[in-house]
């Protein structure tokens, strides 16, 4: 019986451990990275590939060479990689890259006939033409059936509109940032990561929408790089109105700096305020004094500018 109960266990265990070796592959530069079968091929980053997708054949990149990972990650059926990219396979995504500017021309030209208030962001088809996707963004509702019919007429494929939101829009567009590189969207982030006031609070940045916008009118991705850093060191730093033992006597604190572990503390001394410089760790806090708290502290919107 201790023998079978050990088997169970046994098989149990390698059911835990039980891993499916994948590739990864994106469709654009700063695009989603998707789990496909390697077959008993082997694959580095940045060999071009083909595959089958749920939009049609593909012409992607791998992303991410040969690896294992636990077959619990895989939410459903992989398909396989098809065949690795050849050079016709190449030239013909070339070639859909011009005729996806030449789509854009004639899809603005349908645009303006009908009178919609769209703007086009973009054109995409797949690899093997079976269907044409126009991006666009528009700032309140919009009847396209009939521009799609027109486009239909005039492409001879499937025709998808699709419209994106304003983040969307800027990486598909790309650019460059305040920083004078290309817009983090546009170049690495494969998804869009939560951002908020709170953060741009905690890094001491002004709440000036200028300083603290991107080019899509949101919070720059960037604020969201050092949040668990500023958050680590806002936890031992004592917060601003709160009252710490120094060596020169108890005073209050007026501001700080995280970062540099330091704050500045306020003295009065026979009605003449002294304000001095202490290391966080040259002090003790007598009594906390904890930052009132936004309401709009975890919105993504921009406060009015004054």
């Amino acid at each position: 019986m201790a023998e079978i109960e050990n088997k169970d266990t046994v098989s149990a265990e390698q059911a835990a451990v039980e891993t499916v070796s994948v590739v990864g592959v994106s469709f654009c530069e700063a695009g989603k990275i998707y789990y496909f079968d390697p077959r008993d091929l082997t694959f580095r980053v940045g060999d071009k590939v083909i595959v089958e997708t749920a939009r049609g054949v593909e012409f992607g990149v791998i992303k991410q060479a040969n690896k294992d990972i636990p077959s619990t990650e895989i939410v459903s059926a992989l398909k396989p990689i098809i065949r690795r990219a050849t050079a016709e396979d190449v030239a013909k995504n070339e070639s859909n890259r011009q005729a996806e500017l030449d789509a854009a021309e004639i899809c603005k030209k349908k645009i303006a006939q009908h009178k919609l208030g769209m703007d086009l962001t973009g054109v995409e088809y797949t690899f093997d033409n079976s269907k044409l996707i126009f991006y666009f963004t528009c700032e309140s509702r919009v009847d396209f059936r009939e521009l799609v019919k027109d486009l239909a007429s005039t492409f001879r494929t499937r025709i998808e509109l699709r419209q994106i939101g304003i983040r969307d829009e800027a990486k598909m567009m790309g650019g460059l940032g305040v920083c004078g590189r290309k817009f983090c969207c546009a170049s690495f982030l494969s998804d869009f990561v939560q951002v908020s006031i709170k953060m741009a609070k905690e890094q001491n940045f002004s709440l000036n929408s200028a300083k603290v916008s991107g080019a899509c009118g949101r919070l720059m991705c960037c604020l969201r790089y050092e949040h668990e850093t500023y958050e680590d060191a806002i936890r031992r730093t004592p917060s601003q109105g709160s009252v710490v033992q120094t060596k020169d006597g108890q005073g209050v604190v007026v501001e700080t700096k995280p970062l540099a572990e330091e704050i500045r503390v306020k003295f009065i001394d026979k009605e003449k305020e002294i304000i001095k410089t202490y290391k966080c760790a040259d002090v003790k806090v007598i009594s906390k004094k904890k930052p009132p708290q936004s309401k709009d502290d975890d919105s993504e919107e921009l406060p009015p500018e004054d």
